[in-house]
């Protein structure tokens, strides 16, 4: 799905990740889950571009539901993938992350893990090599990706900052759709290691020019990173 002259996502609000085209490959933010490998085939191919032009992934933490295929297309492809150093034994199954899910709605929830189920969830593919990065590095990938360290959802969780795109990642930092309530709009996320420094992190956004905020569960949003922070504690109160 095409949101921009140079942005596209796979998945949907349930989980999404997604593509920065631009002139000198491919950059993908998050692999989503192992399913959405077909996926990610066929926007490819909507966008007249082919595997091969994928230059490397960023994953914005190591959870199961970012790191998808992202394994597939390192060991088929020699394509890098690029994760913070305080997650790369999450990446690579060692670090399991805590399961701290917060309110919940039995429908959503059950939509939420049936939707997994079938794009594969259970079958975790974990990376067994990644290259690792710390905060304020500008990777040599297309459109020049800026990692900014957000920790708190995990320790290594990460916002990627593309300015070629006019997007900002934010992968679990903050969701707009909670995938165990079902609830819309800007707002902690579940599964979050600690929820306190992860609102505390997301005052690092406030400098950060973007007309796009991305997260990888929700519907993007579109505002100034600026006003992220505010957005998501006025959305903790129900």
């Amino acid at each position: 799905m095409q949101l921009a002259p140079h942005l596209h996502r796979i998945g949907n609000d349930v989980v999404a990740a997604y593509l920065v085209d631009a002139p000198e490959g491919i950059t993908l933010i998050d692999a989503g889950l192992p399913g959405h490998w077909r996926d990610l085939r066929a926007e490819l191919t909507a966008m007249g571009r082919s595997i091969e032009e994928v230059r490397g992934v960023v994953l914005t933490h190591g959870d199961s539901d970012h790191i998808g295929f992202a394994e597939r297309l390192r060991e088929a492809h020699g394509v890098p993938v690029y994760v913070h150093a305080a997650d790369a034994d999450r990446a690579r199954g060692g670090d399991k992350p805590k399961l701290t899910m917060g309110p919940m709605r039995l429908g959503a929830a059950a939509r939420f893990f049936a939707y997994a189920l079938r794009k594969g969830g259970m079958r975790t593919h974990y990376l067994t090599e990644v290259v690792e990065v710390n905060d304020g590095e500008v990777l040599p990938l297309p459109g020049a990706p800026v990692v900014i360290g957000l920790p708190g959802h995990s320790p290594g969780s990460i916002a990627v900052h593309v300015p070629f795109a006019d997007a900002l990642f934010v992968g679990d930092a903050l969701t707009t759709r909670n995938v165990l309530t079902g609830r819309t709009g800007m707002q902690p996320a579940p599964f979050t290691d600690e929820p306190s420094r992860a609102l505390e992190s997301l005052g690092r956004l406030a400098t950060v020019a973007a007309g796009w905020v991305l997260p990888g569960h929700g519907a993007p949003w579109r505002g100034r990173p600026a006003d992220v922070a505010a957005a998501v504690r006025e959305g903790i109160s129900p």
